[in-house]
């Protein structure tokens, strides 16, 4: 990596100061190279490939923190920080299953892509660097104010927005710090120059539990290497590839070979019955309707009472995709619990409408709190969750975000002309009930240009709500 920085170092004021608050903050920086670790030598192969500047391999640390569940404000996300419609744009597929912006793999390649033509368009990594965070057409712009004004036009010259003007010397700052840790009192890992792992292509949907126990991981460490799958298995149409371990790899691939068609994935019957809508069945299931209309080779929403559905489920519960969508909808209902916590064991005969009539408590609430659908059947022995004699104040909203990482993130956002309450709850995928109490506001605020709200979003429910 070291060898391959090619990038020029200036002297200059911006980079010292950035530089400083790495030096004080020796920790972080120790952080970030932990987190970095499994996927460096991958990008630094990408761009070795590529022939571009090694330095590059360092962005996602200004970006991102090498952290793959990172959200901004502006809606980007992953280490490559993409919005939504710059991610399409350069082929991050994103959907209820999937979000590419978060696939290491594909969010590089997609990155390199960006940088690559950056640089062709102003022939300078500086520019395309500055590019990368602001977009070219404002640095084409401040190139040609200076350029009317007789004035220099490289990057120190340019009146740039300030996010940009610290951007690249923060980039060059962490540059240093990784060229000479010992001179500025950094611990970096030493990482060995191969691959610490590989890619392996399941060729068709599979449960994530599954392949996470067939790879021998946990399934924490299994969705931290496959941080772009929303839910408990790869899309049906793909793709279905994993990054894993070298020797996890290998034991995979063993169990892959002997592994059934019919056991990739559980298939349920459901029968259709009277009054039932697609959307009512995808929803219990939580799958889309586009998803149930695939998998039943249905053309249209029309369906019949008595006839069945085939409809794929998890393998396990929920909540033991520790990073799936339900589980950590799961998690959060958990920790905005208000009250006193009971669990109740089902008896025979026992329904969610008798015991929330029981427990004082609605049937939407308790079915939220579990993770279930209304209708669902209850099984004897099986434990339920609810809450009881809420006081009048939630829980902390630093608690529930704690509670809720490494995909739960704090974001401050700043209210812009026509915002409404619900509007910022709805582009976040919030509640506005969560949005006031989190800052303290009534329902009916009236909010102004430039206030400012505190958020606790996750960021995996953000997939396609459209860097530019």
């Amino acid at each position: 990596l070291r060898e391959g920085m090619v990038l020029e170092d200036p002297q200059r004021p911006e980079i010292d100061a950035e530089l400083a608050w790495f030096t004080r903050h020796p920790d972080y920086l120790e952080r970030v190279a932990r987190r970095a670790r499994p996927f460096l030598h991958l990008i630094v192969t990408r761009l070795r490939e590529r022939g571009m500047p090694l330095d590059l391999a360092l962005l996602p640390v200004v970006e991102s923190g090498f952290e793959p569940y990172a959200y901004s404000p502006g809606r980007a996300a992953g280490i490559w920080q993409f919005i939504p419609s710059t991610g399409r744009h350069f082929g991050l597929r994103q959907n209820w299953w999937y979000d590419g912006r978060r696939d290491i793999v594909a969010s590089t390649g997609a990155a390199l892509d960006y940088l690559g033509r950056l640089y062709r368009r102003f022939g300078d990594w500086e520019l395309a660097i500055a590019a990368y965070n602001c977009g070219a057409r404002t640095v084409e712009r401040a190139i040609e104010k200076n350029h009317r004004a007789g004035r220099p036009t490289g990057f120190w010259s340019l009146d740039l927005p300030a996010e940009t003007r610290s951007y690249l010397p923060r980039l060059l700052a962490v540059r240093r710090a990784f060229q000479a840790p010992e001179r500025f009192g950094l611990n970096l890992p030493e990482l060995p120059d191969e691959p610490l792992l590989e890619e392996v292509d399941a060729r068709g949907q599979i449960d994530l539990a599954r392949a996470a126990e067939m790879a021998g991981l946990e399934m924490e460490a299994f969705y931290r290497l496959n941080p772009a799958y929303n839910r408990w298995a790869t899309p049906p149409d793909g793709p279905h590839r994993f990054l894993l371990p070298k020797a996890n790899a290998d034991r995979f691939r063993t169990a892959l070979a002997g592994l059934p068609e019919e056991e990739r994935v559980v298939w349920r019957r459901h029968l259709i019955r009277e009054g039932e809508t697609l959307s009512h069945i995808a929803r219990r299931h939580h799958l889309t309707v586009a998803a149930l209309m695939r998998v039943n080779h249905l053309r249209d929403h029309r369906i019949r009472a008595g006839r069945y559905l085939l409809i794929p489920s998890a393998s396990r519960p929920l909540t033991e995709y520790s990073q799936s969508v339900e589980a950590r909808r799961q998690r959060r209902l958990n920790a905005s619990g208000k009250g006193e916590k009971h669990i109740v064991t089902v008896r025979p005969g026992d329904t969610l409408w008798d015991l929330a009539r029981a427990h004082g408590v609605s049937l939407r609430r308790l079915s939220a709190w579990n993770g279930i659908a209304p209708r669902d059947t209850l099984h004897p022995g099986q434990k339920l969750v609810l809450w009881k004699e809420a006081p009048a104040s939630g829980s902390a909203p630093e608690k529930v975000a704690e509670t809720l990482r490494p995909t739960r993130r704090t974001i401050r956002y700043r209210v812009r002309a026509g915002d409404s309450l619900w509007e910022i709850a709805s582009r976040f995928s919030v509640s506005v009930s969560e949005l006031c109490r989190w800052n303290g506001i009534p329902r009916n605020q009236i909010l102004q240009p430039g206030q400012h709200l505190r958020l606790f979003v996750d960021v995996t429910e953000q997939s396609g709500s459209g860097r530019g």
